[in-house]
């Protein structure tokens, strides 16, 4: 373990926006092995542009205006990508002053790390390539027993916005009930919708009626009641097509769920990070994946010896490695 004090951790943003909860959550890790304290000169924080301005300009300036208040390291999240569609070029260019102004730059995977070099044109050392760690290095232990039954619903969890894979889901689990001759399925929605996105929700209920499908969507929830929500009956989905790091990913696993995961040079790297703990599909197969699994329900769930390693603790310790390069 590196002798050097880490820089001071900032924690900036909403408590429930899902890249403040970990930046939270390794803060935990990092301090639980801190015994000597923080340096006084250098902070490091968690950045992605919503977080800090409500426009990509704005943004980029408040972290330019950290930078020179100290040495400031960041950690990028939701890297821009072509599928950002219009904004894409606006977020790019502030992304590229974030790496400018920053002493050192870290990201959550090589994936991520590819697109940072695609697409703002400066390389990631595999130094600062960390991975998003667990919270344990097993999953929980199940609540309750099986019911042997799978149900007619699918789960998606997280923030409902578009691309999120919510659509994809609907329309994969009207097509896999039309094919078994079941009940009317059920998609519930683990969340509520992102800030400016709450007409998507109407939009998805008009879908989900011309598919047949009854479409639940939680709301905000908190710690315990988004945990029972993902022990029920049913079939949990990530459907993201673009996503470039995922703690959502981990929460199902965390709660010792195997999800069908959208496939993807990210979602392909975690499947070998953490092999096993999740079932990648091609979109045109989600919805024979998702009737196999309510006919085979045992299927979603893992064993409660599965390794999920790296864990929280792993990455704060990869963590103070690279600070002390910097």
């Amino acid at each position: 373990m590196p002798t050097q004090r880490p820089p001071r951790l900032l924690i900036l943003g909403a408590p429930q926006h899902g890249v403040v909860r970990y930046a939270t959550d390794l803060a935990d890790a990092v301090i639980a092995t801190a015994g000597d304290g923080f340096a006084d000169d250098s902070a490091h924080v968690h950045v992605t542009d919503r977080l800090f301005g409500s426009s990509p300009e704005e943004a980029a300036e408040r972290i330019e205006q950290l930078a020179a208040s100290t040495r400031l390291s960041i950690t990028l999240h939701d890297v821009p990508q072509e599928s950002d569609g219009t904004g894409f070029s606006r977020r790019a260019d502030a992304y590229r002053r974030f790496i400018a102004a920053a002493n050192g730059v870290a990201v959550n995977s090589r994936h991520e790390a590819a697109l940072v070099l695609e697409h703002l044109g400066h390389r990631v050392d595999d130094a600062a390539v960390v991975a998003i760690g667990t919270r344990s290095a097993h999953p929980a232990s199940r609540p309750h027993p099986s019911t042997g039954s799978g149900g007619s619903t699918v789960m998606i969890a997280g923030y409902i916005y578009p691309g999120k894979g919510h659509l994809e889901a609907i329309l994969a689990a009207g097509e896999a009930a039309r094919a078994v001759g079941g009940d009317r399925p059920t998609v519930v929605a683990i969340g509520s919708p992102s800030a400016g996105h709450e007409r998507d929700v109407d939009a998805l209920r008009r879908v989900a009626r011309t598919a047949g499908v009854d479409l639940r969507v939680t709301g905000y929830l908190d710690n315990d009641g988004y945990a029972r929500e993902q022990y029920a009956d049913g079939v949990p989905v990530a459907a993201h097509q673009h996503v470039s790091a995922s703690r959502s990913i981990l929460d199902w696993a965390e709660t010792g769920r195997r999800a069908l995961v959208a496939e993807s040079r990210y979602t392909r790297e975690m499947d070998a990070l953490r092999p096993g703990t999740i079932a990648l599909y091609e979109p045109h197969r989600l919805a024979e994946l998702i009737e196999r699994a309510w006919r085979e329900p045992e299927s979603t769930w893992l064993a409660p010896t599965t390794e999920l390693a790296p864990t929280l603790a792993d990455a704060a310790t990869a963590y103070r490695r690279w600070w002390a390069t910097l």
